[in-house]
């Protein structure tokens, strides 16, 4: 049985002659299908394209959102690294310091354990901001481990400073540095010629004269630990200032302050007077340092 055909006319205009053709049914139907698929190929790729056009607005704002993200990265990173160097600057400083009040070592000061810092692998371009940012959180773990570590370490340098610090502190306000009263030097401290006896004889504090009644004042702070008389000093007072200080105002005309009262430096004690055995109106000075008496001048600072 022969196979349908299927006819085709072309009707061209009036100078051409009728065309006709004729093919199998089932070619026809062949071509039919490849022409339709092309008609759906064609329409789903105008419709994707059309989908890509209306997404690049949102694609272009998530590429610059990307950038701006690697750039808060990329300070976050430097801003990690400011902090180190200045840790470490903060550890020389603090190094300079214990050396001034001989309180560091030989040994160099130990490096700082480091804050995390920057990597520039960070900014790789093929990196996606989660990769990106997943190392940069595995650097801000650790930075936080270490600064535990410092922290611990420093609060135990600084107390130990601290301490030293406040002991010098003590120590200095415990230091007879100032005059302790106004006028001249009659007489200095070593050997001299006796007034009373015209013979050597060696001179255990400074003679400083002024008028009856001249105010003297504690050189430093401490507490009374005499007020009383002596033949040779008259009126005499004994304060004892610690770490093996003690001073002594002799020949005074009225003690202000009593046994056992605690005084600070600049504080009013005395009045100067001729009380004992003297030729005239001075106060006898005296600084003892672990029991022996010392030159006052050497520790006075103005």
């Amino acid at each position: 049985m022969a196979s349908k055909k299927i006819t085709i006319i072309f009707l061209p205009d009036r100078s051409h002659k009728v065309r006709q053709f004729k093919m199998p049914r089932s070619v026809f139907i062949f071509f039919c299908l490849i022409l339709l698929t092309g008609v759906l190929a064609l329409a789903w790729m105008v419709n994707d394209y059309r989908r890509i056009k209306s997404q690049e607005p949102a694609l272009a704002g998530l590429q610059k959102e990307n950038r701006v993200q690697k750039g808060q990265l990329a300070s976050l990173a430097q801003k990690i690294d400011r902090i180190s160097r200045k840790m470490i600057e903060l550890k020389e400083f603090d190094h300079k310091l214990k050396v001034m009040v001989n309180l560091a070592t030989d040994e160099e000061p130990s490096n700082f354990l480091g804050i995390g810092g920057s990597d520039p692998s960070i900014l790789n371009p093929d990196y996606s901001v989660e990769e990106a940012h997943q190392k940069l959180v595995r650097l801000m773990h650790k930075s936080v481990d270490n600064l535990d570590t410092e922290i611990a370490l420093q609060i135990n340098e600084k107390a130990e400073l601290s301490q030293f610090l406040e002991e010098q502190k003590s120590m200095l306000a415990c230091t007879p540095s100032i005059w302790p009263t106004k006028g001249w030097v009659s007489s200095r401290f070593g050997y001299r010629t006796s007034p009373f006896t015209g013979k050597k004889e060696f001179h255990r504090g400074l003679d400083i004269s002024a008028r009856q009644d001249t105010s003297i004042v504690a050189p430093a702070d401490g507490f009374v630990a005499s007020a009383g008389k002596d033949y040779g000093y008259g009126n005499v007072l004994t304060i004892q200032h610690g770490y093996g200080l003690k001073t002594r105002f002799a020949h005074l005309s009225k003690m202000l302050v009593k046994k056992g009262q605690n005084v600070k430096r600049g504080q009013e004690i005395a009045l100067m007077g001729n009380t004992g055995r003297t030729t005239g109106t001075h106060l006898h000075y005296e600084v003892h340092l672990n029991g022996v008496a010392v030159n006052p001048i050497n520790y006075i600072l103005n």
